[in-house]
């Protein structure tokens, strides 16, 4: 593996057959390199052959070297979830065995709480039918494995284009994810973040801050909070206070209302079709609160040619300087390399 610098991190996840693991990860924006390698066991430097027997107590894995100023951990967790089916304890769709077994091996405190934050905010989403059994375990020594299973959807990409499809592991998260959930219960926890009873919320918001959220309206554009802001920091949901957007994919798109690039944490947004208003639009709700936030459209700038286009009523801006008192500490990471 390319060697860790301060400017990037280790992430190590277990998904079933390595080669979709790596593959997926490895085409994610932010991501420098991914690994396909064996942990988990007690058994040094193991072999393909060693690992498949089921003796060695190691799984296959995948070791993640990326840049934090591009994508966050909890980004990462978002990419991983999507990818595996974390509810089966005795493989990966057609790959059965231990081996093929799913983890979050976490390399410090930090990712340990937001695994298991991320671990609960989907348990509790309703998401799957089953338990939640992948486990969130402290990453040990990391063996790469046999350079012929490195890079296997390039250099084998017609075989691996068969395994994948045979192994039905697109066929079960397309289902999975493009499930419309039911919003969550009066008072329904999901990891840190919650949605308080509807009675609180009207206490709670403003008339606009009402309509926008809850009944799905639109604020006037240029004659709202965020639209101009310049200032560093974050924006959360102004019900639930999940964590949604970064000042650093904040643009000007001309339009009067606040619009970034992507979310700062996609696992805080759910997209849903919209065919009000004799038109068919991708809606942006909050996953926690079940906000209204406003819609994506794909006429956004570089790097991700989407223009998230959201209402400031449903927002509230935590300034750079404010996120430590607020308990958003986690990050202030993406704004260091901005600092004198």
């Amino acid at each position: 593996m390319t060697e860790k610098s301060s400017e990037t991190r280790q992430a190590t996840f277990a998904g079933g057959c390595f080669w979709c693991v790596e593959a997926d990860l490895e085409k994610v924006d932010g991501v420098i390199e991914a690994v396909s390698g064996y942990t988990g066991g007690s058994v040094e430097d193991p072999t393909y052959e060693q690992v498949s027997s089921g003796d060695t107590g190691h799984l296959e894995a995948v070791q993640v070297l990326y840049d934090p100023s591009r994508i966050s951990y909890d980004e990462l967790l978002d990419v991983f979830w999507r990818h595996v089916d974390p509810t089966d304890p005795g493989g990966q769709f057609v790959d059965r065995g231990a081996q093929y077994r799913t983890a979050i091996f976490y390399h410090d405190d930090e990712q340990k709480r937001l695994a298991e934050a991320s671990k609960k905010a989907l348990e509790a989403s309703g998401r799957f039918e089953k338990p939640i059994v992948t486990p969130i375990l402290e990453a040990g020594p990391f063996f790469r494995a046999e350079d012929y299973h490195q890079d296997y959807y390039k250099e084998h990409a017609i075989k691996y284009k068969f395994y994948r499809w045979n192994s039905g592991r697109d066929q079960f998260l397309e289902k999975a994810w493009e499930k419309e959930l039911p919003p969550p219960a009066s008072r329904e926890s999901s990891g840190e973040y919650t949605r308080p009873s509807e009675e609180e919320i009207r206490r709670m918001l403003t008339d606009l801050q009402y309509e926008v959220t809850r009944k799905d309206g639109t604020e006037p554009p240029f004659n709202n909070a965020y639209w101009d802001n310049k200032r560093e920091g974050i924006y959360v949901d102004i019900v639930s206070g999940e964590p949604l957007f970064s000042s650093r994919d904040k643009f000007e798109s001309g339009t009067g209302w606040p619009s970034f690039t992507r979310p700062m944490v996609p696992g805080n947004i759910v997209e849903k079709e919209d065919r009000s208003l004799f038109s068919v639009r991708t809606e942006v709700r909050s996953r926690h609160a079940d906000s209204h936030l406003g819609h994506v459209f794909p006429d956004g700038p570089p790097p991700t040619g989407l223009r998230y286009c959201m209402n400031s009523a449903a927002l509230r801006f935590i300034p750079k300087e404010d996120l430590e008192e607020e308990g958003y500490g986690r990050f202030l990471d993406q704004f260091e390399e901005d600092t004198p």
